[in-house]
């Protein structure tokens, strides 16, 4: 007996229908209750509006419809090969940051070889390549299996695999060949890796028929790497100390020049008061009354200017004779390298501010401000004293001939007061042309600020 799965009512056997409510007894696939369903009110307004656009669609609008979408399109492509400029751009930028992190990730560069002058180096680089060269020649640059057969032949196998090592070694040499043209201080380092991943990939490549590259071969293009490196440096080292003592040496003769000629103006000077003095002394005695005490009055001028240009004279030739004499200075450049930076250098002009004014040349742009000049006996020594006193505070660690340190005035007083004695100070730094531009600046940042103020009004 079966019963309504709906009202629960029975229905009697082989009926298609319930009885009471009217479900049907079998199933039917959806399409047919589909069919039975009848449409409802709610069901035509949801079908209406398709059939009215259907019906609404014309070919101008699908035309119109069709233009906009190309219009997009272009659009895109368009917006799509900016972003391929941009990205290449980036990519590029992203490039020199990975190398500039990687430059200092690898750290500062310690010489392998030291050698004293960039002649040295010539041989031993001779020497290097030399010996790369006598490792190809016997077979000893790279190794590879002598019982390797091809189509049964030990003959083909060795003949194969001789040829693979050399193509590995070809790539390997020219890997090094373009690290070693182009070696700097900044990027020793990275070559050197460059280098050792390149010798270690080939050797990979190899694996398979057991062909590589010799470890003596690898370690050879590394220190040719090496040796090129430090023969340039030095080069640029010997340059360097050639045209310090060049520049010495010009300002030893100036100096020299102008003790010269600071000598002979005071003997002249010494000639023409003695002179005026003698006549003086010959007008006196002859002057009557009346004269005789201005006359007096100027022998006694006579007299002071005479010892004065004496005693110049003795400093001239003092000054001659002490060919260690000269001046320490102290200065400060605060618009060019901010505070606290002092350049402590010596010189032996008899004027040595002339030698501080042409510090101030159109190299820097701000003059220098004088904090102390010392004369000494022995200049040079003082000065070596200072510099090694603040050795670790050097500004330029490399070129120990930039005499700029990162140091308080008060530390370069004690140290002054510690080797030679008490010396006068300028403490505060005028520094009037920067202070001057800071001025002006702010001044036409104000305007433009004003400017722009009322042009928003």
């Amino acid at each position: 007996m079966a019963f309504c799965t709906v009202c629960g009512a029975e229905v009697k056997e082989g009926a298609n229908f319930c009885g009471r409510c009217g479900q049907p007894t079998t199933e039917r696939s959806p399409v047919d209750l589909g069919s039975d369903r009848r449409s409802t009110p709610h069901d035509e307004a949801a079908v209406a509006p398709a059939r009215t656009t259907q019906q609404t669609t014309t070919p101008a609008a699908e035309h119109h419809q069709l233009s906009d979408l190309k219009k997009q399109i272009a659009a895109y492509q368009k917006q799509l090969a900016v972003d391929k400029r941009r990205y290449a751009s980036l990519k590029q930028a992203l490039s020199a940051v990975e190398e500039a992190v990687e430059i200092q990730s690898y750290g500062f560069y310690e010489q392998r070889y030291g050698l004293e002058s960039s002649e040295e180096y010539k041989p031993r680089i001779e020497q290097c390549r030399s010996e790369q060269k006598q490792l190809i020649k016997s077979g000893a640059a790279t190794e590879y299996p002598t019982n390797w057969m091809v189509d049964g032949s030990l003959a083909k196998g060795k003949q194969m695999l001789s040829e693979h090592a050399k193509l590995m070694l070809r790539a390997f040499n020219g890997e090094c060949d373009a690290a070693i043209a182009k070696v700097s201080y900044r990027n020793v380092t990275t070559l050197q890796k460059r280098i050792e991943k390149s010798f270690t990939e080939i050797n990979k490549l190899g694996a398979a028929k057991k062909t590589r590259i010799t470890e003596r071969y690898g370690a050879l293009k590394l220190s040719e790497l090496f040796l090129v490196h430090e023969h340039r440096e030095k080069l640029q080292e010997e340059k360097e100390t050639q045209r310090q003592i060049k520049a010495e040496m010009l300002e030893e003769a100036r100096a020299e020049r102008e003790i010269a000629e600071a000598q002979e103006k005071a003997e002249e000077e010494e000639r023409l008061y003695r002179e005026a003095l003698e006549k003086a002394n010959r007008d006196l005695v002859q002057a009557t009354d009346d004269q005789h005490s201005k006359l007096q009055a100027l022998v006694e001028k006579l007299e002071r200017e005479l010892s004065a240009a004496i005693d110049r004279k003795a400093k001239g030739i003092a000054r001659a004779q002490l060919t260690r004499s000269g001046h320490v200075y102290v200065l400060s450049n605060v618009g060019s390298f901010g505070k606290d930076i002092y350049k402590i250098g010596m010189t032996r002009r008899f004027e040595p501010l002339e030698r501080i004014y042409e510090l101030g040349d159109a190299s820097v742009p701000f003059r220098f401000d004088v904090h102390a000049v010392i004369y000494s006996e022995d200049a040079p020594a003082l000065e070596s004293k200072l510099h090694r006193e603040f050795e670790a505070r050097r500004v330029n660690r490399v070129n120990f001939r930039r005499e700029y340190f990162r140091v308080t005035l008060s530390e370069i007083q004690s140290a002054v007061e510690k080797f030679h004695g008490v010396v006068s100070f300028v403490t505060v730094p005028q520094a009037e042309e920067y202070e001057k531009t800071i001025a002006m600046e702010s001044a036409t940042q104000s305007l433009l600020a004003a400017d722009s103020s009322n042009a928003e009004d």
